[in-house]
């Protein structure tokens, strides 16, 4: 039996859990010893890794995948890091389909912020070569490729090799890239292009600048994360996550990109909601405010009125949806399971279904259905649009 049923739930947010080094396969050869240089990523598998992998080769454990889809996390998760056993993990989970992203390339490993433009672009094909053919089992299984901002020039050509090999939607980070905005408009040719092939640009948690080491310097003991080491997020440093995309997605709609491509759709992903609401609202009050500005004279709308047409955005289970739906826009918000991450919980369909209580159906089908398929546009078959026994019903 599995987890969902009786409806059609599209995942906007599921990661694989990559062994040490794979990216390293997947590398031009004349980069490696540079990439592993200055990334320290090296293409082994230590002890405990070895032991986990080795876990999925058991009988034993492999007859308990079923009973344990949801409990069992990261590297013992069914489908985590091999590809053919995905589409069962599908089957288990129930969902129609899922957005799949990295886990160990959630930041291009930091080479973009380090000046290193042609190993940045090296490891975001890399990457991309990688996702494309672990997703390739399975049409359900939608892969995310990543193109790097940092070569105004090169983004183009990154994003159509990446769909040529079957990305379904294309990351970009949520932070500026070194040295210019990325509203700038020689940028244009890559925003047509995705536009043109009817996916999503996607921002996700791990692209975003991160909180400042000066604040974590407070005179108390070092708060650890809660894996207890300190590569995720504290209580405090959580705070930071969605200043990055507030800042960009700013930049993009006032200097006019959303209104140069309005049939271009953008995702925030694992990147929380509760800030929606506040930036639609605050951007419509800086436009008020600064309205003589020749650029807010052309826009299509009221900044809130142009990110409800094109934006779509993932809360965390523990935000309060239905409070953020109403505050923002139903056709806005969208679910996510972050299978099989930690964060997403054991019985992410009962803490979302508990904070949309009251919420209308329309709203509720929205979340679970509609606003995926609105986002992901020609990167999901229209065949995937419902559960066949649904539709059939």
């Amino acid at each position: 039996m599995p987890y969902a049923e009786g409806q059609t739930i599209h995942d906007a947010d599921s990661h694989i859990m990559e062994l040490p080094g794979t990216i390293n396969r997947y590398l031009d050869p004349r980069f490696r010893d540079d990439f592993v240089a200055k990334t320290g990523r090296k293409d082994v598998l230590p002890e405990w890794f070895a032991n986990a992998a080795a876990k999925h080769e058991d009988a034993e454990f492999r007859a308990g995948a079923e009973a344990n889809i949801l409990l069992r996390k990261n590297y013992e998760a069914l489908g985590a890091f091999r590809a053919d056993d995905r589409p069962k993990t599908l089957d288990y989970l129930g969902f129609a389909s899922q957005l799949v992203f990295t886990t160990a390339c959630l930041s291009n490993f930091g080479l973009e912020q380090m000046g290193e433009v042609e190993l940045a672009i090296e490891a975001a094909r890399a990457h991309n070569r990688m996702m494309t053919e672990f997703c390739s089992v399975d049409r359900r299984l939608l892969a995310t490729a990543y193109v790097p901002l940092i070569d105004r020039q090169r983004a183009p050509e990154i994003a159509r090799e990446a769909i040529a090999l079957g990305a379904k939607g294309l990351i970009i980070p949520s932070r500026h890239p070194p040295g210019f905005s990325p509203s700038h408009v020689e940028l244009d040719p890559l925003w047509a292009l995705i536009e043109e092939a009817g996916l999503p640009v996607l921002f996700h948690v791990g692209g975003e600048e991160k909180m400042a080491h000066d604040y974590l310097e407070n005179g108390l003991p070092y708060v650890k994360d809660f894996h207890g080491g300190d590569e995720n997020f504290t209580s405090l440093t959580f705070m930071a996550i969605p200043l990055s995309v507030w800042q960009t997605l700013s930049a993009l709609v006032i200097d006019g990109v959303f209104d140069r491509f309005p049939r271009l759709k953008w995702g925030a992903i694992e990147l929380g909601a509760s800030w929606l609401p506040s930036l639609m609202k605050f951007l419509d009050s800086g436009v008020a405010a600064f309205g003589r500005e020749a650029r807010l004279q052309t826009l299509s709308g009221k900044p809130s009125e142009i990110l409800r047409r094109q934006l779509r955005v993932t809360p965390y289970p523990h935000e309060d949806v239905r409070w953020i739906i109403e505050n923002s826009a139903e056709e806005m918000i969208l679910f996510s399971s972050d299978f099989p991450h930690v964060e997403g919980g054991r019985n992410p369909l009962k803490r979302f279904n508990d904070s949309l209580e009251g919420a209308s159906p329309r709203a509720k089908r929205a979340f679970y259905r509609d606003n995926f398929i609105d986002l992901m546009g020609r990167g999901l078959d229209p065949a995937l649009h419902d559960l066949p026994q649904v539709a059939a019903a």
